[in-house]
């Protein structure tokens, strides 16, 4: 398993940097809608949406809205919209990870609840990604830090918590995850947002606001991964999928990100970066 990801690993990292760096705002959309569509796929299981007809459908609607959005995303009234919704699900997150008993019966009210979740997480992603490729202060190398932030916060916390974990941060929901673990994640992205700030030349109070959104980000992302750990722990199931191979599905693989991306660029907007 561990060579698998390795591997895994290996070809992934680059060939995200390679899109990302290297597409135009058209082709890395087109490629984030996809990978947002996959994610949709194995979000519809975790719902759970049985008839494989349901779950196409599923996807067909968030097609739509992916194109419906891309449409107006030069819109600023509908990014702000969109983020601040975000956000909003984002808290309501927080409180359903408290009690995660919450929604674990089949009912259709959960179902229709946890569908318009998922179909508002990866619209809001999708387009927060999006803006960010679109901004003309090389957007590419956003979307690239904002990449790296969550791939630094789940290496800190790995590591923190492998070393140093003793108190679990969420037993009910995912017991290998440690508070020691989240220090380790705030203190590794304190290190890579400073130094990043001084690679771009942010000076006082634009270093500080900056450092203070990385840290938020980070904090929503653990949100992120807990939320999908939440929902595959309600369905009884290890990964949303087997497409990456000693991975799991492209769900397991962009948790984190779900939360991070839009209140990553909601910060930097908010602060004026």
């Amino acid at each position: 398993m561990l060579k698998q990801r390795f591997i895994s690993a290996l070809i992934a990292v680059p060939l995200v940097v390679v899109l990302v760096l290297k597409l135009n705002l058209s082709g890395f959309a087109l490629v984030a809608a996809l990978a947002m569509l996959i994610a949709a796929w194995e979000w519809s299981a975790l719902i759970p949406l049985h008839h494989p007809a349901t779950r196409i459908a599923y996807l067909l609607l968030t097609l739509f809205c992916l194109a419906v959005i891309w449409n107006f995303a030069q819109s600023e009234l509908l990014v702000d919209v969109v983020l601040w919704a975000a956000l909003a699900w984002w808290l309501f997150v927080l409180y359903w990870i408290t009690r995660p008993a919450l929604g674990g019966e089949a009912t259709l009210a959960h179902a229709l609840g946890k569908a318009l979740l998922g179909l508002g997480l990866m619209v809001s992603t999708w387009l927060a990604l999006v803006v960010l490729h679109s901004r003309p202060d090389q957007g590419p190398h956003w979307v690239l830090y904002a990449l790296v932030l969550v791939w630094v916060a789940d290496s800190g916390a790995f590591f923190a918590g492998r070393q140093f974990g003793r108190n679990k941060l969420a037993p009910r929901v995912s017991p290998g995850k440690t508070w020691e673990g989240v220090i380790g994640a705030l203190v590794a992205c304190s290190l890579f947002a400073f130094g990043y700030a001084q690679f771009i030349d942010l000076q006082g109070s634009a270093l500080a606001g900056f450092i203070l959104v990385c840290l938020v980000t980070v904090l929503f992302s653990i949100a992120g991964d807990l939320l999908v750990s939440l929902m595959k722990r309600q369905q009884g199931v290890k990964d949303t999928g087997t497409l990456i191979p000693g991975h799991g599905g492209i769900l397991d693989r962009i948790d984190s990100l779900l939360a991070a991306a839009p209140v990553f660029l909601l910060g930097i907007r908010w602060v004026e970066l």
